[in-house]
Formats: C-alpha cells, sequence, structure tokens
C-alpha cells in the first residue's frame, strides 16, 4: 500500500514525533510505501489565498451560480494594480465564457495541486498531530482546506448548491484514513465531556468520510503530560503496532 502521512508539530523533540517514528517503523516493516509530509519543515502555507477560489470555477456548476460569480469583474478585480488590471481587462476582452473558466482554472495554486498529487496516489491518508481546541492544529487544518478542494475531494449536485448537505459527490477514492493525536485531557474527560464524540463528527465523518474515505480509525494518546513512563512506552508501542498492521 502507499501511504500518505501528514505530520505536523513544531518540536523535534516531541512526543507526537516519537509517534511518527514508531508508526513509519511499523509501516515500513510491513514493507508498506509511505512518505512523510512535515508540514513545518516544509512550510506548507495554509492560509486559503484568492487563487483558491479557482477551484470553485467549474463548468458543472449552475448557471445562474456562474452569473452571480461574476467572472469578468473577478479576473480584473484580483488582477492587482491598475496596470495589471488593465492587462487583464485586454487578455478577457474577447474571450466566451467557456474560455473564462479555462483561465482561471489555470490559475489553481501550484503548491496545492502539488499536495493533491500525493494525495490521489494514497491508500491510506495518516495524520499525526497534536490536538488544538478540540480539532486540528491551523496548519493542519488549513491543509485540509486548500488541499482537499471542490472538484477534488468533491463536487456538489444541484441540491448541494442549494445548501442540502447529502448533496455533496464524493471524489475520494482512499481506503483508510488513520489519525494519531496526543491529548492534554485523560480519556474519562473525552468520553463524558463530548469531546472524542465532536472531534470525530467534525474531522472523521465531515472531513474525512463525507469526500469518500471509507474508514477512519481515530487512535488519542491520552495525557500525555500526566501518564506514567510505562504508559507512554505503551503507547508507542501501539503506534508502531497500527502500522505494521495498515
Amino acid at each position: 500500500m502507499n501511504v500518505l502521512i501528514i505530520y505536523a508539530h513544531p518540536n523535534p523533540m516531541s512526543f507526537t514525533k516519537a509517534i511518527l517514528d514508531n508508526f513509519v517503523k511499523g509501516v515500513r516493516e510491513a514493507g508498506h510505501r509511505y512518505e512523510i509530509i512535515d508540514l513545518y519543515k516544509t512550510k506548507f502555507n495554509p492560509v486559503f489565498q484568492d487563487m483558491d477560489f479557482s477551484f470553485f470555477v467549474d463548468e458543472e456548476l449552475p448557471k445562474d451560480l456562474l452569473q452571480q460569480m461574476n467572472l469578468r469583474k473577478l479576473i480584473i478585480e484580483l488582477a492587482g494594480n491598475p496596470l495589471k488590471r488593465f492587462i487583464a481587462r485586454r487578455l478577457i476582452k474577447n474571450k466566451s465564457d467557456e474560455d473564462i473558466i479555462k483561465l482561471i482554472k489555470s490559475q489553481h495554486p501550484k503548491d496545492v495541486l502539488s499536495q493533491q498529487k500525493k494525495v490521489a496516489e494514497a491508500d491510506v491518508l495518516v495524520f499525526i498531530t497534536q490536538v488544538f481546541w478540540m480539532h486540528f492544529p491551523a496548519l493542519v487544518k488549513g491543509w485540509m482546506e486548500r488541499v482537499l478542494t471542490y472538484g477534488f475531494a468533491y463536487k456538489l449536485n444541484e441540491a448541494g448548491w442549494k445548501g442540502d448537505p447529502d448533496g455533496r459527490i464524493p471524489l475520494l477514492k482512499i481506503k483508510k484514513a488513520v489519525i494519531m493525536q496526543p491529548t492534554f485531557f485523560n480519556e474519562k474527560v473525552y468520553r463524558e465531556k463530548g469531546f472524542k464524540a465532536s472531534m470525530e463528527k467534525t474531522i472523521d465523518d465531515w472531513s474525512l468520510k463525507y469526500p469518500g474515505i471509507e474508514s477512519v480509525d481515530h487512535l488519542y494518546f491520552h495525557s500525555i503530560i500526566a501518564v506514567t513512563a510505562e504508559t507512554r512506552k505503551k503507547y508507542l508501542e501501539l503506534a508502531y503496532l497500527k502500522g505494521k498492521e495498515l
């Protein structure tokens, strides 16, 4: 299998890094191919940019929505300074609506396209990172927002464009996702306060299963600061076995 690992932690001596190392050891021993995308080392930009909107321009969009988007004006406004806007006006002057759509789609950010190629080739998608505000850190959340785009991870039918959540068409062909996150709070808190249920609804169901990933295995390494050294050792053994038994 081809395993793509999205990793994010700024501290190379963190327990999160130890989880990564042990998971990779298991994956390697199992004979799987793998790639690690270290979002801090690669300096991936998690901020949704102007040109990221180009992913939402598609020939299959309802015509009334395309008219509302006013693509010609959008191209001119996004061009920048007055000289660039002048050039943009000249560029699109005699182009058809179909030509305008093709022009906008040609502007997909290259850093996103590179990430999407890796995702498209993966059988298993793995996230190894800490918990921030009962979700992923902003760097990982931004990666998801920019990479799992319209036209790549999902599309919408007519009902979807009218706000029906069942109108989303999943496009991802990934068999499985694995999430491994050290936590500050203990397992009882996650279970009784609803943290676990809310995270799995938001991340597992709506962010990963909804665009087509068949199953999600979400592992928590609870209360990492407070547990004993023996418990931390067991956590690392679990990470290793998870990689080996994919």
